[in-house]
């Protein structure tokens, strides 16, 4: 029987907590760069919570979907190294998506049905799509932390409107291009992930078309939220401040892109998708930087 500290230990690696701040985080950061300071607090605590509530029950019921996958290549997850059984990690799951659906609704509808959207597009993802239609998987990923800088906007402004006319619209979809480089990265932790992957018939990207493949398109994305990364600035989401830490990414992403599109060793693929993921702390810098400018 697993002890307490280990069973803590899991709950955490379920939960995964630093990509609360790819969700609620970048939520609270998009309402304070738009709004240039602080909204009301029980606005800004239940967009965080919401957020990141249902991010963990998004990883929960992936746990839970992965066990056969992980049984092969992430032996340490809490289900296939029997710290916590199958059943809690759904009963987490189901948990923290009523959590997030309650408190995005005490925001407005409009958060409530971008909750609602990103609940049914994580349990579809880890359950069908992830499965079956490859690349999309990935993609979907990537979106999904894009409606991020949305769901912040909505929170603010308490309206959303579809008409690219709309300059508020305008300003958080700018943001969501950071979400580019998540879909690079999704691309690469498949073809990381591409031997439990094949004997759990998951049909990513790199299955389907092999990893040198996948792993160029992961590259192209790096590149891609590169172009992406001054738009921000140019509609004036953010203030100058933003660019300082977006170069220093940037210059990361070309790097990591071009050495990617030239090399597609596992172990470079390994240490570049690290690399990238970890200095993805510079998006949030750069938002709380640019809302002070």
């Amino acid at each position: 029987m697993a002890s307490l500290k280990q069973r803590l230990k899991a709950i955490v690696m379920l939960l995964r907590p630093p990509y609360w701040l790819m969700t609620g985080g970048l939520s609270a950061l998009t309402i304070f760069a738009l709004n240039r300071g602080f909204p009301e607090p029980s606005t800004l605590a239940l967009v965080i919570l919401s957020a990141i509530s249902i991010t963990s029950a998004g990883f929960a019921f992936n746990d839970y979907i992965d066990q056969e996958s992980d049984i092969i290549v992430k032996k340490n997850r809490p289900i296939p190294s029997k710290t916590l059984a199958p059943w809690e990690a759904l009963a987490a799951s189901i948990i923290l998506f009523a959590i997030g659906l309650f408190a995005s609704f005490q925001l407005n509808w409009v958060c409530f049905a971008l909750a609602l959207m990103d609940t049914v597009l994580l349990v579809a993802y880890s359950a069908v799509i992830k499965k079956s239609v490859g690349f999309l998987g990935s993609f979907l990923m990537g979106f999904l932390i894009g409606t991020s800088f949305v769901y912040g906007e909505a929170a603010l402004a308490e309206t959303f409107t579809f008409t690219l006319l709309s300059f508020p619209f305008m300003k958080s979809l700018s943001l969501s291009f950071m979400s580019m480089g998540s879909i690079g990265g999704n691309v690469l932790r498949d073809v990381l992930s591409l031997e439990g992957d094949k004997k759990a018939g998951y049909a990513t990207l790199a299955a389907k078309r092999g990893p040198e493949f996948a792993t160029r398109v992961g590259a192209i994305f790096f590149l891609l939220n590169v172009i992406g990364s001054p738009i921000p600035y140019l509609v004036n989401a953010v203030g100058y401040a933003y660019l300082i830490p977006i170069i220093i990414w940037d210059v990361i992403l070309v790097v990591s892109g071009f050495t990617l599109l030239r090399n597609q060793d596992i172990d470079t693929v390994k240490k570049h998708e690290r690399f990238v993921t970890r200095t993805m702390i510079l998006i949030p810098i750069a938002l709380i930087l640019g809302a002070l400018t």
